[in-house]
């Protein structure tokens, strides 16, 4: 009895492996093959929208910072350049316990010449409270239509809040998602994004994107309630609650949002680590996305979100269980030596980075310490170490 219930088991493991990897992204190409793509924004309303700026809704930029004073300053002359009206923009920058000038800079780069015509208002909490409490403290102040989340190292396109406003015409759109991109990164993180980016807005075609990105996302003012205080992800689980309210989220390729922070391979292995803690725990709580009524969105949670949190666990589970069954049949056998060579090359290749050239090798080695990363991570949760609370990667950046 045992045996066959191992035998069932490690077969579905390795299934949903392949499906998460191969079979998940070629069901989303196939099932959007037909629906017209929704990056393509509406250039008629955009044209009217831009000649008729009363029509146009306000926006806060709302941008919780904790020791910013490196990027805050540029990042506020980005703003005063964006192409949307400065009646119906204001910034607010909520400082969360800065033990730098950032409150200060930013205070004298409003001042500049280019910068006057901004409605600029700093918030300064005296602690660290962490990320999510300044953001909800932040947000409850905006009076605006909408609110446009963004990060203080990311800079924001152009025409981004116009092409948002566009959007939001729509009454069922909730949530519009920019595209994120990096100005400093390795290949393999561009190529994880790019692929990432792509996902989002297949899925959007299917239903509504999950998620979003902290670099730069937009809510509909009114939809926005107190996330708890010990959310880690919280540019996931804020949208979702939103989609799952009955509202679309959308996902933008035309609006970018650049980081132009550099990291480690250290500090990138950190920020997986607590990505992985945060996508455990948007598992537990959004467990009602899961319900078929959502349709395409519970198909992509399940296959995309919630596969996620447990493909390291199946992966495991799949060569123990290979290991254990090798004796009996050829194909455990076999399967049992393919993952053990695998992964023995990667931890190779991976203390040999520094001369890894191979782009499938690096791409290879990316992907398996991500779910290593993301293993760890979702225990670091499920025992009660990961706290929430905000740090910077690198130089104590946020999280």
């Amino acid at each position: 009895m045992w045996l066959n219930l191992l035998i069932i088991s490690t077969l579905i493991a390795m299934a949903l492996i392949v499906y998460h990897h191969l079979g998940y992204p070629l069901a989303l190409k196939w099932l959007t093959r037909h629906k017209p793509m929704q990056t393509n924004f509406d250039e008629k309303a955009y044209s009217i929208a831009n000649s008729c700026t009363a029509t146009l809704p306000s926006i806060t930029i709302v941008m919780p910072a904790y020791n910013e004073a490196c990027w805050i300053a540029e990042k506020i002359r980005n703003i005063a350049m964006l192409d949307y009206p400065s009646d119906k923009l204001t910034v607010l920058i909520a400082c969360d316990g800065c033990t730098d000038d950032t409150a200060a800079i930013a205070r004298q780069t409003a001042s500049e010449p280019l910068c006057q015509t901004l409605k600029v208002t700093v918030l300064e909490f005296t602690d660290n409270r962490g990320k999510v409490a300044t953001l909800n403290d932040a947000a409850m102040q905006v009076t605006t239509d909408i609110i446009a989340f963004s990060d203080v190292s990311a800079l924001i396109s152009f025409d981004a809040l116009q092409l948002a406003a566009e959007r939001f015409r729509r009454h069922s759109v909730g949530v519009v998602n920019s595209q994120y991109g990096f100005i400093h990164s390795s290949t393999e993180e561009k190529n994880y994004w790019q692929y990432q980016n792509q996902i989002q807005h297949r899925e959007a075609q299917l239903g509504s994107a999950l998620g979003a990105h902290g670099a730069l996302y937009f809510i509909r003012r009114e939809l926005f309630s107190p996330l708890r205080a010990d959310t880690i992800n919280d540019d996931f689980v804020l949208p979702m609650e939103i989609v799952g309210r009955g509202y679309r989220a959308e996902a933008v390729a035309q609006i970018h949002a650049i980081e132009l922070e550099q990291t480690t391979g250290q500090q990138d292995f950190r920020r997986r680590l607590r990505i992985g803690a945060g996508n455990c725990q948007q598992l537990l709580r959004l467990m009602h996305l899961l319900h078929p009524r959502y349709r395409g969105v519970a198909f992509a949670f399940a296959s995309g979100k919630a596969l996620r949190v447990l493909m390291p666990f199946l992966m495991l589970w799949a060569f123990i269980g290979s290991l254990i069954l090798s004796t009996t049949a050829w194909i455990f056998a076999l399967a049992a030596v393919g993952q053990f060579a695998l992964y023995g090359l990667v931890l190779y290749w991976h203390l040999r980075r520094s001369t890894l050239t191979h782009k499938a090798c690096k791409a290879l080695d990316y992907l398996v310490v991500g779910h290593t990363a993301n293993l760890i991570g979702c225990l670091r949760y499920l025992f009660g170490l990961e706290n929430g609370h905000w740090q910077r990667v690198g130089q104590e950046r946020k999280s």
